[in-house]
């Protein structure tokens, strides 16, 4: 069964935005949690414009399923994840003025900064996950590293699929094919929305586990988030 890990950082800044606690991250969570999804993701930023660092000892409380901590990994970063030591983390290069995560990592170009610090959460028994690209050479490379798994960028795939062009998976499918070989497993987010999801889904071997946020909070606007859960649970798993 692939996984859904919501991403509540959308629902952070919605409360963050009247500067109290409404909507409660908590109880969202543990909603989510009840509705049926398998993980919470998070991705803390240093200016805190969603999740703020005090949420994280508060969400490690209450996650019953998997919690997942993305974001870029400088020393604030690493010290906030060893001290809550979730399931897993997920390396990710932004910068600190992105608005959202844009581009994989270079893998080559930093083999050596990325290996040590997945060595010191795989020491901590933290799951290890790196943003990548499609590049065959970087994933090729990510294995050397010693992750356990990475997250394919699927913002590209997102855009042209939604203008038709469903052969856009074809870079994914290749390379999801060699992290498997490489003994990779495999995690999927972003642009990922109830329109592409279940292709996605069906088309890419080994896919264990997506984070989606913005599309799936978007989308319960309308539709309410139970509902949408179980429609995305529905659509990855049919």
């Amino acid at each position: 069964m692939i996984r859904l890990s919501v991403n509540i950082n959308k629902i952070a800044t919605l409360r963050n935005a009247r500067g109290g606690d409404s909507p409660n991250l908590v109880q969202a969570a543990i909603d989510i949690q009840e509705f049926g999804a398998k993980g919470i993701t998070i991705h803390p930023r240093p200016d805190e414009r969603h999740i703020k660092y005090k949420d994280v000892s508060n969400l490690k409380s209450i996650i019953t399923t998997e919690f997942n901590i993305e974001g870029n990994p400088n020393k604030k970063f690493i010290d906030l994840v060893l001290a809550n030591k979730p399931d897993q983390v997920t390396l990710v290069p932004d910068a600190v003025n992105a608005i959202t995560s844009n581009a994989g990592w270079n893998t080559i170009k930093h083999k050596s900064f990325l290996t040590e610090i997945v060595t010191e959460f795989k020491r901590n028994n933290i799951r290890t996950s790196i943003f990548m690209d499609t590049d065959l050479d970087l994933i090729n490379a990510t294995a050397k590293i010693g992750a356990d798994r990475i997250e394919l960028y699927t913002e590209k795939f997102a855009k042209q699929y939604a203008k038709g062009n469903s052969s856009a998976i074809k870079p994914y499918i290749k390379s999801a094919v060699l992290a498997t070989k490489l003994g990779l497993g495999i995690n999927a987010g972003h642009d990922l929305s109830l329109d592409n999801i279940e292709f996605f889904a069906k088309n890419i071997p080994n896919l264990l586990e997506v984070s989606i946020g913005h599309a799936l909070i978007s989308e319960a606007l309308y539709l309410g988030l139970q509902n949408v859960v179980n429609m995305y649970l529905y659509r990855l798993n049919r």
